[in-house]
């Protein structure tokens, strides 16, 4: 069974709904936040600055316990007090702007090695960091000196404000699910082996790559419009899975931000001067964007790159102006992204994937397994997502490559997910049939020798299912 170059499995109402009632959420702490800005500061920078600090905390879950609300506490201040010292840096001195902007953008993806917590904290760094590059109004502000320099302070804790409260009444409402779905760690996260460095520093290396050569190449050759082509490329890889993902990604990201462009032209050209309907528009996108992200990465880019051109265009650029340089940059950039991810210690998607069946089978074998203590279903369950995570792009690799390479790792995928039920069923029965603890050694030991991968994985399914 084959699947279009681009297509995504349909997904169906529970998780539209879920991830309409988190947008909700979300874009109602945004816009607390960013109405708590106007009142202290009337300029837009603290507000974008206020949006973007809400959507990062609400992505990262920090404010779902308290240990992630002390450290939020710590890191979104500093987070914005960065931020703010970046963008003037980029202002004033472009290239040591630009060397710190890279530095910070390889520590939010490096701290992923050291956990959950760190990762969640990592990537409250980052997205700050690329709001600079389409948000030249940030460090603006026509307050005292003093005050300008507690803004950030004041914004980020007001968004932890916000978010904290509302997503807790949320989920004392029963609006919103009472604990988080359980994540599964990005392959950044998992063990090197004796002669490659952690995926964490490969990743932020790659990053670090593309991002270098996108200001190289902007600041050379595209000294007014450089900073698409370094937001692009670090879009392409970010949340990297391997140089497989890159390439799809970047497709997606192309084709999203190519329309994104057009339609936030042709709105800013109806709206012409009118900053409110204009406002209007740029957190309409937002929440679109944060909405429809979970059901698919080419939604978010379409959505985003709409705000964002929104927001752009307060720099009084003329919209008719804008759409192909737009559209070049955003092509430069994702082959730039591209590029890093394949060639500059690349992270094989394969590789990425075998580790993931391998988690997602130890953890059906501990739940299983009569000598654990507490079996649940929830370790497998959570390791089976993180394969599903992969799927779009094996699936897009598997519709264009499937008549000359037979061996796919899109099949190992639906082999998996095609478990996922009957082994959910034997789990909560608390049986361990002995062909079924059999089939499952048996495809933990093939994940080392990837042309019996789909066959003991069919085996499995069989044995699960009888």
């Amino acid at each position: 069974m084959t699947f279009p170059a681009l297509a995504r499995p349909m997904p169906d109402a529970a998780t539209v709904f879920r991830a309409l009632r988190e947008a909700v959420v979300t874009m109602l702490a945004a816009i607390a936040t960013l109405l708590c800005a106007l009142a202290i500061d009337p300029e837009p920078g603290p507000a974008v600055l206020a949006v973007v600090l809400c959507i990062s905390l609400s992505r990262s879950q920090l404010d779902r316990d308290r240990r992630g609300r002390i450290e939020a506490a710590i890191v979104l201040p500093a987070v914005g007090l960065i931020a703010v010292g970046v963008g003037t840096l980029l202002r004033v001195v472009p290239w040591i702007g630009a060397l710190v902007f890279i530095a910070g953008i390889f520590l939010s993806i490096w701290l992923r090695r050291f956990g959950p917590m760190a990762r969640r904290a990592g990537s409250l760094i980052a997205l700050p960091f690329v709001a600079l590059l389409c948000t030249p109004y940030i460090p603006a502000t026509r307050a005292a000196p003093a005050l300008a320099t507690l803004m950030p302070v004041a914004i980020a804790l007001l968004a932890l404000l916000w978010v904290g409260a509302l997503h807790a009444l949320a989920r004392r409402t029963g609006f919103l699910a009472s604990a988080p779905a359980p994540e599964y760690p990005s392959p950044a996260a998992t063990r090197a082996s004796s002669s490659n460095p952690p995926a964490s520093t490969r990743m932020a290396i790659q990053m670090a790559a593309a991002l270098a050569v996108s200001f190289v190449i902007g600041y050379v050759f595209f000294a007014e419009r450089w900073s698409w082509i370094v937001l692009t490329a670090f879009i392409v890889n970010s949340g990297n899975r391997g140089r497989l993902d890159v390439a799809y990604k970047s497709v997606l990201r192309v084709l999203g931000a190519a329309a994104g462009t057009i339609i936030a032209l042709s709105l800013s050209m109806q709206s012409g001067s009118h900053d409110q309907i204009a406002v209007a528009q740029i957190l309409v996108a937002i929440f679109l964007g944060v909405w429809l992200r979970p059901l698919g990465y080419a939604w978010w880019a379409l959505f985003v790159t709409i705000a964002l051109a929104l927001l752009q265009g307060f720099a009084g650029s003329p919209a008719a102006h804008m759409l192909w340089p737009r559209l070049e940059e955003i092509m430069i950039g994702a082959i730039i992204g591209v590029a890093a991810a394949w060639f500059v210690l690349p992270v094989r998607s394969t590789a990425a994937l075998r580790r993931r069946l391998a988690d997602a089978l130890a953890a059906l074998a501990d739940a299983l397994d009569p000598a654990t203590a507490i079996r649940t279903s929830d370790e497998f369950v959570a390791a089976v997502a993180g394969v599903e995570q992969m799927r779009p792009a094996f699936r897009a690799s598997r519709f264009v490559t499937r008549r000359f390479q037979p061996m796919q790792p899109a099949d190992w995928v639906d082999a998996l997910v095609a478990c996922r039920d009957p082994a959910l069923a034997l789990i909560d029965k608390g049986e361990m049939p002995g062909s079924v603890r059999r089939a499952v050694g048996t495809a933990r030991k093939s994940m080392h020798e990837p042309q019996n991968i789909l066959p003991a994985l069919r085996d499995l399914h069989r044995s699960l299912t009888k």
